[in-house]
This record gives structure tokens, C-alpha cells and sequence, in this order.
């Protein structure tokens, strides 16, 4: 299937698909857009499930989602004619225990926030994949109209480790891993 066709498939889905929340067809497409220029993603992760899950596991050769069932999900997406299953692993549980238990074999090319919104999940989740997103690789911040993810992203866009690409529809952040050094997890980095 032609990734324009999936896109349009799954923008399609209706509006109640599951009951956590849903990007809409413009973020998909700036996935997509944005994803193409590194060529096939061959490792990529979510925290959160949904439309993107189902768009992630035709676009990266290993894509691994956290996240928890809320809403119907996960196991909409794993019932969904439009998943493929082969290129996706599940860890699921409240990204809290999973993500810092997790061992990333490989840099990401692509890191989706989208898991938990109270203070202060996003900016855990955050601690935990930023320092694994390749020089390149792109990290997507959903939801940046709720106060919690939208004080992350500013204080993300800010730092010189990622550029600004764009932001779809007032609430989807794209930014890019430039070359300039990871700041250490460990250190007070002040």
C-alpha cells in the first residue's frame, strides 16, 4: 500500500476509533514528510498508542510502543487490518516503571511523546529518550496546547541539541536532533 493511501486510511478512521485521544490527518502527513529524508527508519519508539502506531509499523523496521491500554488503545490497534504486527513491540505498563527499566539496543531515528500528560510524566519521558535519538533522528511532541507538555517543549525547543521544524496544528511539535552534544542525564548540565 501506496504511504499516502495509509495515511488516508487511517485519517479515516472514525473519530471514536478508541477513547484516548487521536492525531489528526495533517500530523500524519508531516510524519511521513518528515520521516521520508532519513530513508527507511529502522528503529523508532512511541509512548502512547494509536493512529500513529498504526502509521509507525509500516514506516520503521522496529518500532516499539509504551503504553498502557487507555481507551481501547493498544488493543484497537493490534485488532486493526491497517497494523503490522511484524515490525512492532509492545512494553506495555504506565511508561513511569517501563521506560526506565527499558535497555534501548540501538539509537532512534524517531522518538513520539505521547504517553501520559500530568506533571511530571512528559518530562520524564522525555529524560529518558532524549539522549537515545540519533544526530538526525527527529522527536515528536504531541499535545502541546495541555500546560504540562507545552512548558516541555519550550524549554526542549531552547536547547541546542534539537531545532524547531514546525508545528502541526497549534499541538504537534517536530524538532530535529542536531550534532551538537547530549547533554549528560547525570550531571547538573546547568
Amino acid at each position: 500500500m501506496h504511504t499516502h493511501e495509509l495515511v488516508d486510511r487511517i485519517a479515516n478512521l472514525p473519530g471514536d476509533w478508541h477513547g484516548a485521544g487521536s492525531v489528526t490527518r495533517n500530523v500524519l502527513s508531516a510524519i511521513v514528510r518528515h520521516a521520508s529524508p532519513l530513508g527507511p527508519l529502522q528503529h523508532s519508539v512511541e509512548t502512547g498508542s494509536g493512529r500513529t502506531t498504526l502509521l509507525l509499523s509500516h514506516l520503521s523496521a522496529d518500532h516499539t510502543v509504551f503504553a498502557v491500554d487507555a481507551g481501547g488503545s493498544m488493543s484497537q490497534v493490534k485488532t486493526s487490518a491497517l497494523f503490522n504486527a511484524a515490525t512492532t513491540t509492545f512494553v506495555e505498563g504506565p511508561t513511569q516503571r517501563t521506560l526506565p527499566a527499558h535497555t534501548f539496543a540501538h539509537p532512534l531515528q524517531l522518538a513520539l511523546i505521547d504517553g501520559p500528560h500530568g506533571y511530571p510524566f512528559p518530562d520524564l519521558e522525555y529524560f529518558y529518550l532524549y539522549p537515545r535519538i540519533a544526530p538526525g533522528g527527529l522527536l515528536l511532541i504531541d499535545d502541546l496546547l495541555i500546560p504540562t507538555i507545552g512548558r516541555m517543549f519550550e524549554i526542549v525547543k531552547a536547547e541546542a541539541i534539537f531545532e524547531l521544524l514546525e508545528v502541526v496544528d497549534d499541538n504537534t511539535a517536530f524538532l530535529r536532533r542536531t550534532k551538537a552534544p547530549v547533554i549528560d542525564p547525570h550531571s547538573d548540565s546547568w
